[in-house]
């Protein structure tokens, strides 16, 4: 049964009832993102916390909160929430979401899950019960639940190499900075855990393959700080089933802002998706190209569902946020929503590809399995 996606407005009420309560860690980007997807989903953000007492206010205000905190004991102690989404920096993801999961509430949390597998995979365990979710949002394109339904049907023949890669540039000049290039406060890997994490999480969903095998070289472009991480990534592996591929990572790429694509090859048939032009498939033959435009009243009903606008009336990155949050709503709620919702577990298997990438890396490329 597909559920229609609906999105509202702020303050127009709820897609079901009750209305979901939320709190958000983190007023940055990634927190302001997530508050506009809780009230286009229908809920409200009642609270956030924030690192320091003198920026409580302006975090509530700038998320559009009830309440600010000045730290998420004070939040879980005071607050009443029904989810938290967990957007602070990746070196207390595991702590915060411990503590929110013990506080007996539901976790949203940004990828990576944790810095380590050991602490992602107690985080699964923990959440045992109850909803938790990672936001792996591009699985959330029309174009790329497109592309899943027509690989599974079959169309692409016998698949012969999946390509691709996440390119940025917001890191290219020597004097960029930022907090996720310290691995004290964003983890032993940037650019693979951070991006890369995202092409292979919706390679594997769209292929229903996994990444068994690979071998990694990581460069360091610029030395911004002591404990610099790597600015580029490339990875060759192998699927469980033997299909080969390759993905290039960088955030230090020139003129690209935020280009992940992926084209699988098939003997048949071959697909291919630029979250930069989203609003397309290519779909490639031996006797003749096609470009799929998303339109509702011509896509499979796993792509109609996430197509919330006509045709010719572009849908993006908040767009797919919007889609992720009202699922993981849904599964709050207890109603029945489509396949696909990334949880702890998908977090988990970012984790350990990414733990792959590095020890691979650090042993000159080798060939390194990867942890199923």
């Amino acid at each position: 049964m597909n559920v229609t996606h609906r999105t509202v407005v702020a303050g127009s009420g709820s897609v079901g009832s009750p209305t979901v309560r939320a709190a958000v860690v983190g007023a940055g980007f990634m927190g302001r993102v997530h508050a506009e997807s809780v009230r286009r989903a229908g809920g409200a953000v009642v609270a956030v916390a924030s690192s320091s007492p003198f920026t409580v206010e302006a975090a509530a205000e700038t998320l559009g909160a009830d309440q600010g905190y000045p730290s998420v004991e004070a939040l879980l102690s005071a607050a009443e929430i029904d989810v938290l989404h967990v957007c602070a920096p990746n070196a207390v993801h595991a702590s915060v979401t411990r503590a929110a999961l013990a506080a007996g509430v539901h976790v949203i949390c940004e990828k990576p899950l944790a810095t380590g597998e050991d602490d992602a995979a107690a985080l699964v365990a923990a959440a045992a019960g109850k909803v938790a979710t990672v936001p792996f949002v591009y699985r959330f394109h029309p174009m790329i639940r497109e592309m899943r339904e027509r690989l599974a049907a079959g169309e692409a023949g016998f698949l012969s190499t999946i390509s691709g890669g996440y390119l940025q540039d917001w890191l290219s000049e020597s004097t960029d900075d930022d907090w996720r290039v310290d691995a004290e406060l964003g983890g032993p890997s940037r650019a693979f855990a951070d991006i890369g994490s995202h092409w292979c999480d919706l390679m594997e969903f769209v292929t229903g393959d996994r990444i068994a095998r690979l071998s990694a070289q990581t460069v360091v472009v610029h030395e911004r700080r002591a404990t610099t991480t790597e600015d580029v990534a490339t990875v060759h592996f192998t699927t469980v089933s033997g299909v080969v591929g390759t993905v290039l990572v960088s955030q230090v790429a020139a003129g690209r802002k935020n280009r992940l694509h992926i084209e699988v090859s098939g003997t048949e048939t071959s697909f291919g998706f630029d979250q930069e032009d989203p609003e397309r498939l290519w779909v490639g033959r031996r006797k003749g190209n096609l470009v799929l435009l998303r339109d509702p009243d011509t896509l499979s009903a796993p792509a109609a569902r996430y197509s919330r606008l006509p045709a010719g009336h572009s849908q993006g990155y908040q767009d797919c946020f919007d889609a992720f949050v009202a699922d993981t709503y849904r599964a709050i709620r207890g109603e029945e929503c489509a396949d696909g919702l990334p949880t702890f577990a998908d977090g988990l298997r970012a984790v350990r590809i990414t733990d792959a990438v590095l020890r691979s890396a650090a042993d000159g490329g080798e060939w390194t399995e990867v942890v199923p």
